[in-house]
């Protein structure tokens, strides 16, 4: 019944439109909807307009009296410090934070709530046994969700063999190796697509078929559709998922990855993508997808059905019904945290 259904708020920066924790929020948000009643609310002043626009989230005004009012507190790749309005709100019945990032300094905080909120204790999801891991914390590990309906394969193409990534538009995402990488590809005869790559314009310069885009150029999945093969690996900042990983191979890309990341997980070398510790390895494996189209659809289609298999609706049902009905038990770490 309808006064049955719990109340539910989620808190986000909403300041990317591009941003894999918006992207993550907006998701759960269309799959909470259906078995609850949910607000988006952002927690930043810097929320990025187009988002504001094109989606139903609130901005919180104590003055205005535009606050969540009890119920589930989710907060989604964001937290409250340093801000005044959880002083001025109704305490949450539940608390729920979706760790979707590496900082070990907020993990402190949500695990040390001060005595003056009167909040209940803070319930953790994670979104890889890889960060899991790494933070030595509690809680639940659901994948960060991909609408595997809007992430779809291209049809057939007639186009160079074309290398791509894509990502935000900053440097700690490129490795510091990549310009080594990416002359070894064009040397090869391949071409490049880097979404969200002009920040390498300095290093890579002009250099025919490389082609260096904005952040948010294309929509993902019209990005990912330019691609024959999907190649990632992150400098500094460090991919407790890596959503975009995801979203190529539900794309039916083969896709090359450097090993230290969360989407690693579902990643079985040489069945449903390729993964690589050296520069010399990710030029090897690019070569023999190059050469070998029918290599490129196999792994392509395995790629497609691990996605498949990891947010079917059943899927997707049971991790959303842990916010409703709080069906999982939090587990502790299998292995000590640990620095990276």
């Amino acid at each position: 019944m309808q006064e049955d259904r719990k109340k539910i708020h989620i808190f986000n920066s909403f300041m990317n439109p591009y941003g894999g924790s918006e992207q993550e929020t907006l998701f759960l948000y269309e799959n909470l909807k259906e078995v609850a009643d949910v607000s988006m609310w952002a927690a930043s002043s810097r929320a990025s307009k187009i988002l504001l626009e094109e989606h139903q989230i609130r901005k919180i005004s104590v003055l205005s009296r535009n606050v969540p009012q009890g119920g589930t507190y989710v907060f989604a790749g964001a937290h409250w410090r340093n801000k005044a309005w959880p002083l001025f709100i109704t305490p949450p019945e539940r608390l729920i934070y979706i760790f979707n990032t590496f900082h070990p300094k907020i993990a402190a905080l949500i695990g040390k709530l001060p005595f003056w909120l009167r909040w209940p204790d803070a319930e953790i999801v994670l979104i890889s046994e890889f960060q899991k891991n790494i933070l030595g914390l509690a809680g639940v590990v659901h994948p960060s969700p991909i609408d595997a309906s809007r992430f779809l394969p291209a049809e057939a193409a007639d186009r160079p063999f074309t290398v791509g990534r894509m990502s935000r538009d900053t440097a700690d995402k490129h490795h510091a190796e990549d310009k080594d990488l990416y002359c070894a590809l064009l040397d090869m005869g391949c071409h490049l697509e880097i979404q969200g790559g002009t920040v390498l314009q300095e290093q890579l310069g002009r250099r025919p078929n490389c082609n260096l885009l904005a952040e948010g150029t294309f929509a993902a999945e019209v990005f990912l559709n330019r691609l024959d093969v999907f190649c990632y690996r992150s400098g500094t900042h460090v991919e407790t998922f890596g959503r975009v990983v995801l979203e190529a191979m539900a794309c039916a890309l083969p896709v090359v990855c450097h090993v230290h990341g969360g989407y690693a997980e579902h990643i079985e070398h040489g069945e449903n993508g390729f993964l690589f510790r050296t520069t010399a390895e990710a030029v090897d494996i690019i070569g023999t997808l190059k050469a070998d189209p029918a290599m490129r659809h196999r792994i392509g289609a395995q790629a497609r059905a691990t996605v498949e298999r990891l947010f079917s609706r059943d899927a997707l049902r049971r991790r959303t019904r842990f916010y409703v009905d709080r069906l999982e038990k939090p587990e502790a770490s299998s292995a000590p945290g640990h620095a990276i």
